[in-house]
């Protein structure tokens, strides 16, 4: 088919964040798109070499539609306690301007199972996006599952996955043997960059498009583990035995009510221990590779070391590293 069933203008909200860095990278990389960063007007963030900038003000749509007036795709990478008004804006303009694919914000758990989006809160922010998308009917939204990130997760400290490397302490979440699927940062770009290098209509039939994936969900990973092998991977890295550590063991569900009476009495503190402990749950519902199926195959992905990830991640932590 003719290169109109590809997808060429790609832009992007949060280029120089946490995920939309890496996306960003790697669409750059593979040189298929031309890629455009939506800024606000006040923004001073400095953008890689090739990757055009739009200026916006979210009280302005005029000023939305207009920096996304050509594009194909609208990626939208925001924190995970931001609201879904701008997303909303966002939406509304891209509509206007016909882009044909939303990606929102949703790089992390499944929010597809509806008991796991409404336990860790995110369902009330996230469903109205893609309602409004389909509402509006002139683009199609592709959630992109891809599981919590794993450098920045397992170095988070104890209130994620239960490591903190300077003091030795480790918090097992029940038996430790509840597994997960989860994802480093530069697989969640390559996953997207590929994602976005298929054609929109099938070039033969039962072959892979982005129209497979229409108003849908599609569920990427690196790895799909237990605390206990994340645990086995650490003392590989770091030469340690258990016997270095001083092991714990927390339920799941009560670390949850636990967290979510602070977050709800107004500790803003108590949101990582609230989002991680749920997926740790023995309803099995973070290892989506088990329950969905992932599409690595289908976007050509790498098999990941896992040490190497786990490498990273204990720097993180040494360094008190809470951000990208």
């Amino acid at each position: 088919m003719s290169q109109g069933n590809y997808i060429k203008k790609v832009a992007i909200v949060g280029a120089t964040g946490t995920v939309g860095s890496f996306i960003v990278k790697e669409l750059l990389d593979l040189g298929k798109h031309e890629v455009t960063a939506v800024t606000r007007k006040d923004s001073t963030a400095v953008m890689p070499t090739g990757v055009k900038v739009a200026k916006v003000d979210y009280d302005d749509q005029s000023s939305l539609e207009a920096a996304l007036a050509g594009q194909d795709v609208l990626i939208i990478t925001m924190s995970v306690r931001a609201t879904s008004d701008p997303q909303l804006k966002l939406v509304r303009a891209a509509a206007a301007a016909k882009v044909k694919f939303v990606l929102p914000n949703e790089w992390g758990t499944d929010m597809g199972d509806d008991k796991m989006a409404n336990d860790v809160g995110l369902a009330k922010v996230e469903r109205p996006v893609k309602q409004l998308v389909e509402e509006l009917g002139a683009s199609s939204w592709i959630g992109v599952v891809t599981g919590f990130w794993y450098e920045y997760s397992l170095g988070f400290g104890a209130e994620t996955w239960g490591m903190d490397w300077k003091n030795r302490t480790w918090t097992f979440m029940d038996d430790g043997e509840t597994r997960q699927s989860t994802i480093t940062w530069p697989q969640s770009g390559r996953a997207v960059a590929a994602l976005l290098s298929l054609p929109i209509e099938p070039e033969k039939p039962g072959s892979p498009s982005l129209s497979d994936y229409k108003n849908k969900y599609i569920y990427v990973n690196s790895f799909t583990l237990s605390q206990r092998e994340m645990f086995a991977s650490v003392l590989r890295v770091t030469g340690t035995k258990e016997s270095d550590w001083t092991i714990t063991h927390e339920e799941s569900a009560a670390r949850h009510e636990e967290a979510q009476k602070r977050l709800f009495g107004g500790d803003p503190t108590a949101f990582p221990k609230f989002l991680y402990s749920r997926l740790w749950f023995k309803d099995g519902a973070a290892d989506f590779e088990s329950r969905r199926g992932v599409a690595n195959g289908v976007l050509g992905l790498p098999k990941e070391d896992l040490d190497a990830a786990t490498r990273i991640a204990v720097d993180r932590n040494e360094k008190g590293l809470q951000y990208h």
